[in-house]
């Protein structure tokens, strides 16, 4: 998950980076088009420092893009107002400890660059 809120608790495990300055609802509507067709791809691409991870994902005619906060990317096929892509190759979990280290460090500069073809 990635979300505009400024903190996150010990509870959220699966938050990727806060502050965002986008949640779906902040999508432009050609990407939001592209996004919500059948078999549309999606590329995310996190970047903290020298360390890159790209996450392979897909749309869906069903994707809402409503949350004026939270974005999730989900492995599974479950759709909410904050789910963004579904069918994910990887979760949280998943990135390497050397990017989540980053990750977890204050005042990192996170780039993470959403791609739909």
């Amino acid at each position: 998950m990635i979300t505009k809120d400024g903190h996150l608790t010990k509870t959220g495990d699966c938050i990727v980076a806060v502050s965002a300055d986008k949640g779906p609802s902040d999508f432009n509507s050609e990407f939001t088009e592209k996004l919500k067709k059948e078999n549309a791809k999606l590329t995310v691409i996190i970047e903290a420092g020298e360390l890159k991870e790209t996450i392979h994902a897909f749309g869906s005619p069903k994707l809402i893009l409503s949350h004026p906060v939270d974005m999730v990317i989900r492995k599974s096929d479950y759709i909410s107002d904050r789910t963004v892509a579904i069918h994910s190759d990887k979760s949280s979990s998943d990135l390497p400890i050397e990017l989540v280290k980053k990750l977890k460090t204050a005042k990192q500069e996170i780039k993470i660059t959403l791609i739909v073809a």
